[in-house]
């Protein structure tokens, strides 16, 4: 059986702004976007020595999402992340919400319909990343 190996060539990003998160462990969060919201694995740089990856590009519903380890040898030092969220609008807000808690991410603000019109919720996964997901309510 042949196994193919995720292209390591550069892919032009999907949308206009991207969201690159450096995170402790970007091959396991890349396994994990998988699960939890479906990511499609666009390129990806092999390993180093270390278990660490300089460059994973993934495809969350329709938009780029970059990801690296952290490399303090080159000024990229570890932090958790903080101070942004990543958001998702999806067509199927249940849908999306349970698989992504199914997946091992933790409700931070639970789904619920908003006053501006909206089924939203929050959740954080193992990285430290939080993401909101939201839909119109009623649909």
């Amino acid at each position: 059986m042949t196994t193919t190996k995720p292209s390591v060539s550069y892919a032009m990003p999907l949308g206009g702004v991207t969201a690159y998160l450096h995170l402790d462990g970007a091959t396991k969060a890349s396994a994990f976007y998988k699960m939890a919201f479906g990511a499609r694995e666009i390129a990806a740089h092999p390993v180093d020595e270390k278990g660490r990856t300089m460059h994973i590009h993934l495809d969350i519903n329709g938009s780029s999402v970059m990801l690296s380890d952290f490399y303090p040898e080159h000024g990229h030092d570890f932090k958790i992340p903080q101070g942004f969220m990543l958001h998702l609008e999806v067509d199927d807000v249940e849908a999306w919400w349970h698989r992504a808690l199914d997946a091992g991410a933790q409700v931070a603000m639970p789904l619920q319909d908003m006053f501006w019109g909206a089924r939203y919720g929050i959740v954080r996964d193992p990285f430290g990343v939080s993401w909101s997901m939201g839909m119109p309510s009623g649909n």
